[in-house]
């Protein structure tokens, strides 16, 4: 054969094969939102599509930023997104006050909620009997604070003689720091971090983990709305097992969610996220209960409890039922969610 017939030949082989399409633009599209800003805790999406571990599962997904978990939830039960990573304790609100079709955790991430109560030394608080006679500066919206009810009845701070300051989310580190409030609520390991870069010795950060004073709420998981869980469980399927095997990877080598980060986000501060993830990872995902059972799933009995607690502090209308909030059908076998 000749050069010029070969040549014809492999064109017209070319021609005669199916069409290859991008990567990118294969799958069942799952549109995927956040509760915030891309960052370390959640960077765990961002690596299981880098990596093309959704791809896999014959999935196409879109992960964007948000700007709150009650964000988030609305997003998902509007229809503008079919799954989403954001707090259960938010679902838990939103279900008491939309019966009908509840939105559902499909997995949880944070097994330990990262709600906190942040002090510096200086300021004397060292139970939380002492937070009574000062005043909490916090965002309204934000989830520590709107928990902070559930804080007081668990440790029993009398909360009528905490004064509340309120303020936008970019000033509470700046008045702690300041002496205009006396302690504040957030995420432990944003403030922590924000409180450092302004220059606050690491020994003079005292912290109240909710976790830790006799509350057993989850924090962020998966939420997916009851169409996708209905009409699409197998994919639903797929997601959760991608992400597991994205988890895997973070828990060996946490890098790998930094570089997906920073190929999602150039501008982010990789030493930063780098600790934040860290922190996440150690205090609100390999908790002795993960290590021991695996990670993902959610306690009926746990359920029953954080429900009680959240409408007690939030006074919901209702007290939802767990099989409301969770639904534990979609996730792999715990055999396959061990992470260490």
């Amino acid at each position: 054969m000749t050069l010029a017939a070969s040549r014809r030949a492999v064109l017209a082989g070319l021609l005669a094969a199916p069409a290859i399409r991008p990567a990118a633009a294969q799958g069942a599209p799952i549109r995927f939102t956040l509760d915030w800003t891309f960052q370390g805790p959640n960077a765990v999406f961002l690596h299981a599509n880098r990596a093309g571990y959704y791809r896999a599962e014959g999935l196409n997904v879109t992960v964007d930023a948000g700007q709150g978990s009650a964000g988030a939830i609305q997003r998902i039960v509007g229809g503008a997104y079919d799954m989403g990573f954001a707090d259960l304790n938010s679902a838990i609100e939103y279900n008491a006050n939309n019966p009908g079709a509840p939105i559902k955790g499909v997995m949880v991430l944070f097994d330990a909620a990262p709600f906190s109560i942040l002090t510096l030394k200086h300021k004397g608080i060292a139970a939380p009997k002492d937070l009574e006679g000062k005043t909490l500066g916090a965002p309204q919206f934000d989830a520590s604070f709107r928990l902070f009810p559930a804080f007081c009845a668990a440790t029993g701070v009398d909360r009528s003689k905490v004064r509340v300051q309120a303020m936008a989310p970019p000033l509470r580190e700046t008045m702690l720091v300041r002496g205009e409030v006396d302690f504040i609520t957030g995420h432990f390991y944003t403030s922590i971090l924000e409180l450092r870069a302004r220059g606050v010795p690491a020994n003079d950060i005292v912290v109240f983990l909710y976790s830790r004073h006799g509350l057993p709420f989850y924090g962020n998981g998966i939420l997916a709305s009851p169409r996708m869980l209905a009409e699409r469980g197998e994919q639903v399927r797929g997601f959760l097992r991608a992400t597991v095997r994205a988890m895997r990877d973070i828990v060996a080598d946490p890098t790998r969610a930094i570089a997906a980060l920073k190929a999602t986000d150039p501008l982010v501060d990789e030493a930063m996220e780098t600790e934040r993830l860290r922190m996440a990872l150690a205090d609100n995902v390999l908790t002795e209960r993960v290590r021991r059972d695996g990670w993902g799933g959610a306690g009926q009995d746990r359920l029953a409890a954080s429900i009680e607690q959240v409408s007690a502090a939030l006074n919901l209308p209702r007290r939802i039922a767990p099989a409301d909030l969770f639904d534990a059908r979609f996730l792999p076998p715990a055999a396959e969610r061990m992470l260490t």
